[in-house]
């Protein structure tokens, strides 16, 4: 008899858990509590195609093959060389066309220790300066108000990938909503049944014979489905400003600012589809901390902004101000890897699937990793290890 599975949440997760399991054979139900798919990877709809936040996909992560074979990826975007020399590091005061010696020599590091936090170990490498900036700089892949706090052994991997050259940043043309649109078709060509506006509030009100349930969510909304307390891990906020501005010659493509973790990237510089013509989204994302809130984060964006971006107030055509919290993928502190993260099997025939689960990868590479994972345990195909993961994902 063919086995069922129940995919709860329609992100990205949810989508590839969808797919992998319909690829194995199983009949696949998918239910997403909102009228559109794709969660965080949505991609707001009209001229201004924003993001919930910044979106790259990083094309040595382990989805990046899976994707590509199954014609998922679509068209991709590559920043220009000439938009890379825009690239500003902002540290006291001032804007800077390079970055500094201590980030460089931090990134060629292979290795740090996961007991240590990558302030102190950084700054016996390249001083507490330089350790500072490094630390901040990396706001671009950790989306945390105070990164040197976190183990380093995660933010030294991170901050390798994001200093590689060539560069591993892709950009999914369009948006990231394009993809997920490819991705939900390639489910329902496989007999993916998804239901949209099908909110799920207890597993107890799902059909009989559901199978297998992944529960592909926020850990915030998994701990309410399942009512277990212990789905907790810790994540960043991030206070977010999207613009549309008039084009401007001249504009910085990213700003770096290594005096506090933020970031701010003109989007439409590798892929002009996403504002009318005559004008280029930016996106800024600043880390907040707890008990602060939106303002002050978009108080330091627009500073950022006077110094990248000069008269841009003159020239927006469209704002969008947001708090993301606790919703930007996990983080780990001193002594913890993301195998001490909430499990896959929770028992029960119940599994996890999303960026803070006990997963490898780089942000939406755990997403894809534990959706896959889900899977194969749920099906009764054990996976255990890296190198097996990394295997049945390629």
């Amino acid at each position: 008899m063919q086995q069922h599975i129940t995919v709860v949440g329609g992100g990205f997760a949810g989508l590839v858990a969808a797919i992998g399991g319909a690829e194995a054979g199983a009949r696949v139900t998918l239910y997403e509590a909102h009228r559109a798919l794709g969660g965080r990877a949505r991609t707001a709809d009209g001229p201004y195609r924003t993001n919930e936040g910044p979106h790259a996909l990083y094309n040595r992560g382990p989805h990046w093959s899976w994707l590509k074979r199954r014609g998922l990826l679509g068209e991709l975007a590559a920043v220009p060389p000439r938009e890379a020399a825009r690239f500003r590091f902002h540290r006291a005061g001032r804007l800077h066309r390079v970055p500094p010696l201590a980030l460089l020599r931090l990134a060629r590091h292979k290795e740090a220790p996961v007991d240590a936090d990558f302030a102190s170990w950084a700054a016996g490498r390249v001083g507490e300066a330089g350790a500072r900036a490094a630390a901040h700089f990396m706001a671009v892949a950790l989306f945390h108000h105070d990164p040197g706090r976190l183990s380093a052994a995660f933010v030294q991997e991170r901050l390798r990938r994001v200093t590689s050259l060539p560069p591993e940043a892709t950009y999914v043309r369009g948006g990231w909503g394009t993809m997920i649109g490819r991705m939900a078709d390639h489910a329902r060509a496989l007999g993916v049944r998804i239901e949209t506006g099908a909110r799920v509030g207890s597993l107890d009100a799902l059909p009989a014979g559901h199978g297998p349930v992944i529960v592909a969510t926020s850990l915030d909304a998994a701990r309410g489905l399942l009512g277990d307390p212990s789905l907790s891990w810790e994540s960043g906020r991030c206070a977010l400003l999207d613009l549309g501005l008039r084009t401007r010659r001249g504009d910085a493509f990213v700003v770096s600012d290594l005096d506090a973790p933020g970031w701010i990237e003109r989007f439409t510089a590798q892929d002009p589809t996403l504002a009318p013509a005559g004008e280029q989204l930016v996106q800024a994302q600043l880390p907040v901390a707890p008990g602060t809130g939106r303002e002050a984060g978009v108080a330091r964006a627009e500073r950022l902004l006077d110094l990248g971006f000069p008269g841009w107030r003159e020239r927006v055509t469209y704002r969008r101000e947001a708090l993301a919290g606790g919703r930007t993928g996990a983080v780990d502190l001193p002594g913890r890897t993301w195998r001490d993260r909430p499990a896959v099997d929770r028992g029960d025939g119940v599994y996890l699937a999303g960026d803070q689960v006990a997963a490898p990868g780089v942000l939406s590479e755990v997403s894809f990793s534990s959706a896959l994972e889900a899977v194969a345990s749920a099906l009764g195909e054990r996976v255990s290890g890296d190198r097996a993961l990394s295997e049945r994902a390629g």
